[in-house]
């Protein structure tokens, strides 16, 4: 139990440590997560400025600020507090004999590094689209999600607004996306990071960006617009479930794109009651809800 103990509080602090490290550079360029998100978050907020798709939507929009809280905090705060518990859950797992090979499906150890990345990618992006899925059909799940679906007025910064107990069944699934593809070197994994919230960014931000052909692929913001419109086709929890990739929403036939002037009211039954403060919203979902 004490030793238990010394290991989440070890691993609690090196988390710490890392993003402290991170904030005065002294990680390589490339891992700094801290300092990346808040290079995409400037770049994309940017191209919002230039080249807004809805022009009468103010830069610094409705919950900006509240947006901007939540990244930090989901990416770097919760992150830290959690990580220990991690730790301990994956040292269960060991005595037990379940190693991160235990459960491979396929050893991609022969590919080259760009085609194992790949595989990687959207490998972990479907698992996502699966996970998205349940978190708008399951109840339980969407009581937590309605976090996300609050934005009313889309953002880049929207992208990383979800409540916290997202971080705590998004990431044993990704795991599981890792435990699958044997031979993989997840320290190759910023890769797929970094392009992950570049894609996030973009599919919240207030910029029209269809890919052209590639939409069929990628997901984009007009899509992903429609994802959180308040007013869905008939007998629908939800549309347009991808998170990088579109794909999955056409070979599932989820994917809904009715017009692209980018004017329609976002959110869901019962917003306008829904908290407004991050307090009230990180406790969200534990009671019953009153809408």
């Amino acid at each position: 139990m004490i030793s238990s103990i010394r290991l989440l509080l070890e691993t609690t602090s090196d988390t710490l440590n890392w993003v402290w490290q991170s904030i005065l550079f002294n990680v390589p360029w490339y891992t700094n997560y801290f300092w990346g998100l808040i290079v995409i978050s400037l770049v994309v907020w940017a191209l919002e400025i230039l080249f807004p798709w809805r022009k009468n939507q103010r830069v610094i929009r409705k919950d900006f600020w509240l947006d901007g809280f939540y990244m930090f905090f989901n990416f770097f705060v919760f992150a830290i507090v959690i990580s220990g518990i991690y730790t301990a859950i994956e040292g269960f797992f060991l005595s037990i004999g379940i190693s991160m090979t235990t459960l491979t499906l396929w050893d991609i150890s022969s590919l080259p590094g760009w085609a194992q990345l790949l595989v990687f990618f959207v490998v972990l992006d479907f698992v996502q689209w699966l996970t998205h899925v349940a978190l708008h059909r399951w109840e339980i799940l969407w009581r937590f999600h309605k976090v996300h679906h609050s934005v009313q007025e889309m953002g880049f910064a929207a992208h990383l607004r979800y409540h916290w107990m997202e971080n705590i069944l998004y990431k044993p699934l990704k795991t599981f996306g890792v435990m699958i593809l044997g031979g993989f070197e997840p320290s190759q994994a910023f890769i797929v990071h970094f392009i992950a919230i570049v894609i996030g960014h973009l599919n919240h931000a207030n910029v029209k960006l269809t890919w052209g052909p590639l939409k069929y692929i990628f997901n984009n913001p007009v899509m992903h617009l429609w994802h959180h419109a308040l007013y869905l086709p008939e007998n629908e929890r939800g549309v347009n479930y991808g998170i990088s990739l579109s794909l999955w929403d056409y070979i599932f036939r989820t994917s809904y794109i009715p017009e692209e002037s980018g004017q329609i009211p976002l959110g869901f039954d019962g917003v306008d009651k829904f908290p407004k403060n991050f307090l009230g919203q990180v406790i969200y979902g534990f009671g019953k809800d009153k809408e």
